[in-house]
């Protein structure tokens, strides 16, 4: 296992916040960052593209002015999410704009593009990459990518199928480098329980769509609040990628959560015009397996609190057991 340099003693917990679409917005990533974690969000939550310029500088100027006055305070780098698909027409532009910036960490989901890669390491970025299995591993780290991003079953968003212990156990067998375990972490013990397994980092999403700083509608929050892990369905209708989503969102759109058709990848769309209304289905709300662990609306600075709370009780059990 290793940690990158840029990661090393700059974490409160070793967590990377997953890009969440629309949720997660500068306000939400800069508590995720102050509060010692990586914070991170989609380049196409920023619209139109214009405003991506203006969240990465609006990002660290907030986070360089707190560490400033708080030089003691562990800041965690923030990341920002490309979207490679060949419907994303502005992958070229983001990139422009993160080269510009020269952001820490670009997070890459559908394909390990070497155009980014390439971007990104011109001026000593990381890329971590998103997978759901062995076969897409490879080929990311074939293109060059530093890390991995498991995302197992339970998870948020475009989760995959395979068991954490069982992808785990596959990656480390031919790769050493920075894995990031994702899959209904919601708890401080989860976090630990992901080091212990062989991760190096934690990847939490859920956790942080019922705090508020994220840019979520009330009723989504409430929903995160009161659902548990049956009210979360898997279906690939929304975006032609299998993901998870709340049971309530599918029913409020008029839909039956347990007859839902099969969607064309094909038709997937990630267009500047944009499909923030029909093909992204905005009111359909992803969460992962994890939901029923969350149980009231906070902060994140009280979202980390517990979390360390919670990390630091389960290392101590821990080093009781005989």
């Amino acid at each position: 296992m290793s940690l990158p340099e840029i990661l090393k003693n700059k974490l409160a917990l070793p967590v990377i916040c997953s890009p969440m679409f629309i949720i997660s917005t500068p306000k939400l990533v800069i508590e995720q960052c102050k509060a010692g974690l990586v914070g991170s969000f989609p380049a196409l939550n920023a619209r139109p593209a214009e405003k991506l310029d203006e969240w990465l500088t609006e990002i660290e100027t907030e986070l360089a002015t707190y560490q400033a006055e708080n030089p003691e305070a562990k800041v965690g780098p923030y990341a920002v999410n490309q979207i490679c698909h060949g419907s994303n027409d502005r992958l070229k532009h983001d990139m422009d704009v993160c080269v510009k910036h020269k952001v820490p960490i670009i997070i890459t989901s559908l394909q390990a593009s070497e155009m980014v890669i390439e971007a990104a390491h011109s001026y000593g970025g990381l890329v971590f990459h998103d997978v759901i299995n062995v076969r897409h591993a490879k080929k990311a780290l074939a293109a060059g990518v530093d890390g991995l991003i498991l995302v197992t079953a339970g998870a948020g968003g475009h989760a995959g199928t395979l068991s954490p212990f069982a992808l785990l156990t596959e990656i480390r067998s031919f790769y050493n480098g920075p894995v990031i375990l994702g899959g209904s972490i919601t708890k401080g013990n989860h976090i630990l329980g992901a080091r212990v397994l062989g991760a190096d980092l934690a990847y939490m999403g859920t956790r942080f769509i019922a705090t508020e700083e994220a840019n979520a509608d009330q009723g989504y929050k409430d929903m995160i609040v009161e659902s548990s892990a049956s009210d979360v369905i898997y279906t690939n209708l929304f975006t032609g990628v299998h993901g998870n989503y709340l049971r309530g969102s599918i029913e409020n759109a008029g839909l039956d959560p347990d007859n839902l058709p099969e969607s064309d990848k094909s038709k997937m769309s990630f267009g500047s015009k944009g499909s923030s209304k029909s093909k992204a289905w905005r009111d359909i709300w992803g969460a992962g397996q994890g939901v029923g662990g969350i149980t009231r609306l906070t902060t994140v600075a009280n979202v980390v609190a517990t979390l360390k709370d919670e990390y630091e009780t389960a290392r101590a059990g821990m080093e009781r057991l005989d």
